[in-house]
């Protein structure tokens, strides 16, 4: 079946897309070459900077939250590839404004291959870096092989975290102690109703019948081995969120963040109606919902389904959350 799409080459899709994303946002972000968007108040930042890379195709993240408080570059790969590494060591000399960078990466193939080779070359060239990786998919390793887990909808959380430390004065090695206490407490479960297609080839990412749905399902269409036929809104909270639950472990008493992202075709009804049910089992098992975002930050083209996130949150990492920070996709009051 031809790829309907509104686009203009396959070879221009990046390219053009960035533009366009610069160009409606130019008050917050500025492009550069390499494919690389910047925070415009970036000059200014007496603190420690942020930095991410990953490939296109998945808007509004990464770029999407470039800004004041959260993201200060974000160096862009064409569609679901990462970039080069000398585009990110180039990104750490441009971010670094005397107090160091956090480089935050998720957790696939191609990120970190370029993630360790932009380390390397960053230690050659004495940059002060220090590297943060999301690996929240539980669908694919258990918590004891955590590096084995898939980066998914967790990156988002942890720049608006992260970028809070960093607003708040704390020193790189802070800022990425906080980031990391929240990422090893984090966890994301994603499920998929119908697949995507890749906007360069054309290809289908995932080969759902019309009747299934499949739980664990990666973000470019891996199998997660939850196939399973078509299940209701409810029955699929309750699998979801008993399943993220028990892999960290949270008990009555405690307080978390429950985040459920569009991947590009589910609407926000279903999502509101996937909330409603999630709030009900927290509540039943005596589980506090401090922080929360029912939408679409981390999308996967035209794919239909969602991805469930739930993090252990305290006072210091709920304080982070809700700081200040304005950026294209994601804001709070200044």
């Amino acid at each position: 079946m031809k790829m309907k799409k509104f686009i203009n080459s396959q070879e221009s899709l990046t390219k053009e897309l960035l533009e366009g994303f610069a160009l409606a946002h130019g008050d917050l972000v500025t492009l550069l070459p390499a494919n690389t968007v910047v925070n415009k108040k970036l000059a200014n930042a007496n603190r420690v900077t942020i930095v991410t890379q990953g490939g296109a195709g998945h808007e509004p993240a990464l770029s999407g939250f470039v800004g004041e408080g959260m993201l200060d570059v974000s160096v862009v790969g064409d569609i679901f590839a990462a970039p080069g590494p000398q585009a990110c060591v180039d990104a750490f000399k441009l971010a670094d404004k005397g107090k160091g960078v956090l480089y935050i990466v998720l957790n696939h193939a191609g990120d970190m291959l370029t993630g360790n080779l932009s380390m390397k070359q960053a230690a050659k060239e004495g940059l002060h870096v220090v590297k943060v990786v999301t690996q929240e998919d539980v669908s694919n390793a258990p918590r004891e092989n955590s590096d084995d887990r898939r980066g998914l909808v967790g990156c988002v959380p942890t720049y608006k975290i992260a970028g809070g430390a960093a607003a708040g004065g704390k020193s790189l090695e802070e800022v990425a102690a906080v980031a990391q206490r929240f990422a090893d407490n984090m966890a994301t479960l994603a499920v998929a109703a119908r697949g995507a297609t890749h906007p360069s080839t054309g290809n289908m990412l995932a080969d759902l019948a019309e009747d299934e749905m499949e739980i664990g399902m990666g973000q470019h269409g891996e199998g997660g081995g939850g196939r399973s036929a078509m299940k209701s809104a409810d029955e699929t909270a309750k699998i979801m969120l008993n399943a993220l639950l028990a892999d960290l472990s949270i008990k009555s008493g405690e307080k978390i963040m429950l985040i459920l992202n569009g991947v590009g075709a589910t609407t926000l009804m279903e999502l509101f109606i996937i909330y409603r049910k999630c709030v009900e089992i927290a509540k039943e098992k005596g589980i506090e919902i401090v922080a929360n975002y029912v939408g679409e930050l981390l999308t996967v083209q035209e794919q239909a389904g969602f991805q469930m996130f739930v993090a252990r949150m305290d006072d210091e990492l709920l304080g982070y959350w809700n700081a200040p920070c304005n950026t294209p996709y994601f804001k709070r009051g200044l």
